[in-house]
């Protein structure tokens, strides 16, 4: 989302250019799929984070441009918010210790980023949704300053014609408007990539579809939002709504929304960008000079950068990524549906459950996918973000069933035959997994860890501001000390 871009408007000629340019982009991606080496023979693993910011108070700090310049590291970058930033780990191969290495590279970087900021009175804070945002940080001039951040909000909105309405029930209720995209910043995301083969791409996708509500379930970390209690995970329905472009007469035809669960199993990448193509019209229409088939017939490897580009504007949970290293093209499946945070620990624990979980049930003979309906997924899916921890989820052959029974019954195992299979040794992924079978006996993640703290505060007469600024305070002191959120008191 952060690339730059100049040009700033478009007209209804760029618009047509830019439907034929994508339209040929999928033509030779399905020549490529048919014809072209991709690269999987040793596959990598990837990994982002998004991080907020705060100051001394536990307040949202928009000051994301200078700390990244005071930071001075190209592995973090701008995101939507002036209070956020990202990090992007460079690609590690797993049995190499990539899941350590990704652990040290990331506990390095954040401390160093930590102690930079801090000269600033500014702190890093990886958690879904800042408990202390006000409505008054949820405003156009808070954007950061990337043109296209207003480029791709304008578009939204212009697109929907009219302001977004944010209305969110849980334990509380939620009702707002916004006349800018900027709602969708609250929401940090840590974001798994792995890449495949155009085989087995499909086999991937599903069953990052299958797993991601316990994925959501046991890291759901975003309970408030402007003050309020809502669901377990909030970042789920805040996207959804904060980058809707459909009025409620869209709506009500049945138009797709742009933040999307989907609504079949696939076969093929193809199928995804294809309904990509057929669905959505483009947000931002700027065509590139290649021309995709002559680069293919001389030998090259197209970038096909508007079919990525309308890609990148279409948010689903699990999404296909086409990308192009050193002239060879590869595919990837990014897992997008974790909160940021707790920590260090819990975030490698989570990547070494999705890693090793999706594989196992990938190269199944019998794919779970194939004994479940996919409106049981999606049902699976809401309802883990609705009730996190304490969700009760279906799978096939035992019906419903609570997320940390599941887990502990017959998931972890699949996860640790998995992670052998990629290669991972035995020390890293039994250290990581004995994570998730603590947090899954204790029955304790972020989300669940800070509602409890600001009941409790709120028992003891505090304020439900003051009660979110102190819990806060202290979540920080904890992430920072690294030790996993099933051990925090």
């Amino acid at each position: 989302m952060g690339e730059q871009v100049d040009q700033q408007e478009f007209t209804r000629a760029d618009r047509t250019r830019y439907r034929e340019k994508v339209h040929r982009n999928l033509d030779v991606f399905a020549r490529m799929l048919r014809e072209s080496r991709f690269d999987y023979d040793d596959p990598m693993t990837g990994l982002e984070i998004e991080l907020n910011l705060v100051d001394e108070n536990s307040e949202p700090a928009l000051r994301n441009a200078e700390v990244l310049a005071e930071i001075a590291n190209p592995d973090f970058q701008t995101e939507l918010g002036q209070f956020n930033l990202e990090i992007n780990a460079a690609p590690k191969t797993l049995h190499e210790r990539g899941l350590e290495k990704f652990e040290e590279t990331l506990r390095a970087s954040l401390n160093d980023a930590e102690e930079k900021a801090s000269r600033l009175g500014a702190h890093l804070v990886m958690i879904g949704i800042l408990p202390t945002l006000g409505e008054g940080h949820m405003s156009p001039s808070t954007i950061s300053s990337n043109p296209r951040y207003k480029l791709l909000g304008d578009a939204i909105l212009a697109a929907r014609g009219e302001d977004l309405q944010i209305d969110i029930g849980g334990e509380e209720r939620l009702t707002t408007t916004s006349d800018s995209i900027i709602p969708e910043a609250a929401c940090t995301s840590t974001q798994f990539h792995v890449q495949v083969s155009p085989d087995q791409f499909p086999d991937y996708w599903n069953a990052s579809q299958v797993i991601c509500s316990v994925q959501m379930a046991l890291g759901a970390n975003s309970p408030y939002l402007l003050g309020k209690e809502l669901w377990r995970e909030t970042r789920i329905p805040l996207f959804e709504q904060a980058t809707d472009t459909r009025s409620e007469e869209l709506k009500v035809q049945g138009v797709r929304p742009r933040v999307w669960f989907g609504e079949r199993w696939i076969t093929s990448i193809f199928d995804l960008f294809e309904e990509n193509v057929r669905y959505y019209n483009a947000l931002l229409p700027i065509v590139n000079d290649e021309d995709p088939l002559e680069v293919l017939e001389s030998g090259g490897t197209p970038a096909l950068h508007e079919l990525r580009l309308h890609n990148g504007t279409i948010y689903r949970w699990n999404r296909p990524v086409y990308d192009v290293v050193e002239g060879t093209p590869h595919l990837r499946v990014e897992n997008r549906v974790l909160a940021a945070g707790p920590t260090v620990a819990d975030t490698m624990a989570n990547a070494a459950f999705y890693f090793g979980l999706v594989r196992e049930l990938a190269n199944d003979e019998r794919p779970v996918w194939s004994q479940m309906s996919f409106s049981a997924a999606e049902e699976n899916f809401h309802t883990a973000a609705r009730d996190g921890i304490d969700a009760e989820l279906y799978w096939p052959g035992i019906g419903h069933i609570g997320a940390c029974e599941l887990t502990l019954r017959k998931l972890l195992p699949l996860a640790k035959a998995g992670l052998d299979d990629w290669g991972v040794p035995a020390d890293e992924s039994d250290r990581l997994l004995q994570i998730i079978e603590d947090r899954c006996k204790r029955e304790q993640n972020g989300s669940s860890w800070f509602v409890g703290k600001v009941r409790g505060r709120e028992e003891r007469g505090t304020t439900r501001a003051e009660a979110l600024r102190a819990t806060l305070h202290e979540y920080r002191g904890l992430m920072h000390a690294n030790e996993p959120v099933h051990g925090w008191n």
